[in-house]
């Protein structure tokens, strides 16, 4: 893994050029590279993972009669499988790395490529005497790219604060970036990276930049298609994509571990990755997290019925891996809001984010390869709002039930300046609309792809953006198996009958695993992503509040109405903020970050 940067028709100084490559040394810190022809400059930071002495880059190679020159962010998972397809059609090649294979894909297939690419990516290309750009970024969106245009040229990077380094670029926030971020955050739309003029190239699409104009082109997304397998059939399909996906993501020269909550998603990972390290020789490094007092303060709720630590123990002991712990304090998670901000470059989901950041900083100092369970829920239907269907019916997003109570907080002048409400639906029917249904779909049928759909394009990569963003400010490399685009390709059109076996939420899922976990695993019900109960969190955020209350200017109450976020925080609301775990504390803590945002980046409006 690895941080990416360019720029094309916009020479940086060399001031700038180390400003840029200062930003990027968290994702890269095992060393950086440079490219610089008369119109274009790559930029490169490295974190080793796969032939630590090789796949230096930006890597350059001379094929038929052009110069191609590469800088790539991701892993691939069917490297050998390409590999020997260049090598039948005569590429030679002189190390093992992922890098030097894609180099030669692209120079072979052109944009044709990213169609044989199974893996987590986001790279660029420079053919020199074509004077061409080419700009690709993975499926599903697990790495990001971010790019801005001006006068004729354009940036790129890994993160927005690499590009904020040139300076043709400044932090803007306009009206449609406010609504965003009050409307639909820690969310935002797709393609935006909320900062006016700030762009992301989306999952799954491919741009060329020449003659001083960006083509755009979409090469995959989410197709409806007739399923005629059975149950056993395709619960049979399931379990080989979902193992193979996970074999295939433990290939590494460094050492690897994996996240462990206790639930299904990451308990069949480390289920798998054990099995495998077993076979090796070798014992499974195995990584939790937990809270101070939790046991004290923990109460079941709707979202969170019961914890996560006697799960987690039962898994230990069934695969006997090399266990860590890392026990946060609410000063712990306090600590990391500023910290969290700047890794995302906007505020994100509260101490959500905070206690992963934590938490990959300690995994960080044992492994630089770990595996996560992220987006099952999304691709299986394991969420609440899957199965509720009162909330399922409701037109809206349903992680977010809250928009009329965010229009509340505005202020007067943002409330007029636009509809803030038909704002939000028009985000939600815009994505409703892209879905790809077959016309012979059951009306449930119909909503359940609608679902899937809405989830995969907007919930689904706010948590991709945290699990990248906090994993790599330690230079720690998080792999998400689920996130294999054989899975979503197949699993989307599946019928919920059997997503919704013996209805229960993932019921395909559990019985095509079953026999690989503890009985009392297959059986437990969804928890999501453990949080601290402690209430002296909650005091912490309030306190930092309202000290920010108290202050007569502060960017923020350009944004939010001082007395309405008062009574809105005086109380909790029925839903929380957005998903699951976004109450009252995390509210207050995510207004905390707008905060400190708006002072961090010096962020200017333009409404």
């Amino acid at each position: 893994m690895c941080a990416i940067a360019g720029c094309i028709h916009l020479k940086p100084s060399g001031e700038t050029i180390q400003n840029m490559l200062k930003t990027m040394s968290r994702r890269g810190p095992d060393g950086h590279g440079t490219f610089q022809s008369q119109e274009c400059t790559f930029l490169h930071a490295r974190l080793a993972i796969i032939d630590p002495q090789g796949g230096k880059q930006p890597m350059s190679l001379h094929f038929g009669d052009e110069d191609y020159t590469l800088i790539y962010n991701g892993e691939l998972y069917n490297t050998q499988e390409i590999r020997r397809e260049l090598e039948k059609a005569g590429h030679l090649f002189l190390e093992h790395s992922d890098t030097e294979v894609l180099l030669h894909a692209y120079a072979q297939w052109g944009s044709g490529c990213v169609e044989k690419l199974n893996g987590i990516f986001a790279f660029a290309v420079w053919e020199e005497k074509a004077k061409r750009l080419f700009l690709a970024r993975d499926r599903i969106g697990v790495k990001p790219l971010f790019y801005s245009e001006s006068n004729g040229g354009l940036i790129f990077a890994s993160e927005i604060k690499t590009i904020f380094c040139h300076p043709a670029f400044r932090p803007e926030l306009d009206l449609d970036g406010a609504y965003q971020l009050l409307l639909l955050g820690p969310g935002r739309v797709p393609g935006s990276g909320v900062f006016h003029g700030i762009r992301e190239l989306e999952p799954g699409w491919y741009g060329y930049f020449e003659n001083h104009r960006l083509t755009l082109t979409q090469y995959w997304k989410l197709r409806d298609r007739y399923h005629t397998e059975s149950f056993e059939e395709t619960c049979e399909q399931v379990r080989f994509l979902v193992t193979d996906a996970i074999k295939r993501q433990m290939v590494s020269d460094v050492p690897i571990g994996t996240f462990l909550s206790g639930g299904l998603d990451s308990s069949i990972i480390t289920a798998v990755c054990a099995n495998e390290m077993t076979q090796r020789g070798t014992e499974l490094p195995t990584f939790s997290v937990g809270y101070l007092n939790n046991a004290k303060y923990f109460q079941p709720g709707k979202f969170q019925p019961n914890s996560d630590d006697a799960y987690i123990h039962l898994m230990c002991s069934s695969i006997q891996s090399e266990h860590h712990w890392v026990i946060l304090t609410p000063e712990d998670l306090a600590a990391e809001l500023e910290n969290a901000t700047i890794a995302r470059d906007l505020p994100g989901m509260a101490d959500v984010d905070f206690s992963l950041l934590a938490f990959c900083r300690e995994i960080g100092k044992r492994v630089k390869v770990a595996l996560s369970g992220e987006c099952a829920d999304e691709i299986f239907g394991g969420y609440p709002w899957y199965r509720d269907p009162e909330v399922r019916a409701k037109a809206g997003f349903p992680w977010s039930q809250t928009t009329r109570q965010r229009t509340d907080l505005l202020t007067d002048f943002l409330k007029q300046k636009g509809k803030p409400e038909e704002y939000v639906m028009n985000a939600y029917w815009q994505t409703c609309r892209e879905s790809d249904i077959l016309p012979d779909n059951s009306p449930l049928e119909r909503r359940m792809k609608e679902m899937v759909n809405l989830n995969f394009r907007w919930f689904m990569q706010t948590l991709l953006d945290r699990k990248d963003r906090m994993s790599m400010y330690s230079g720690l490399e998080v792999r998400v198996p689920f996130c294999d685009y054989r899975i979503a390709e197949y699993l989307y059109g599946v019928p919920w009958a059997f997503k919704d076996y013996q209805g229960r939420e993932k019921g395909l899922l559990r019985h095509a695993v079953r026999d690989l976990l503890p009985e009392e695993i297959v059986q437990r019900k969804k928890s999501p992503y453990p949080k601290t109960f402690d209430p002296h969190y909650e005091e912490l955020m309030a306190q930092w509040l309202k000290a920010v209350l108290e202050e007569k200017e502060n960017p923020l109450f350009c944004l939010i109405d001082r007395e309405n976020l008062k009574s809105y925080l005086a109380q909790e609301n029925e839903w929380p903020w957005y998903g699951q775990l976004m109450r009252r504390p995390q509210t207050m803590a995510y207004i905390l970050q707008i905060e400190f945002w708006l002072r961090k980046y010096q962020v200017d409006f333009r409404f």
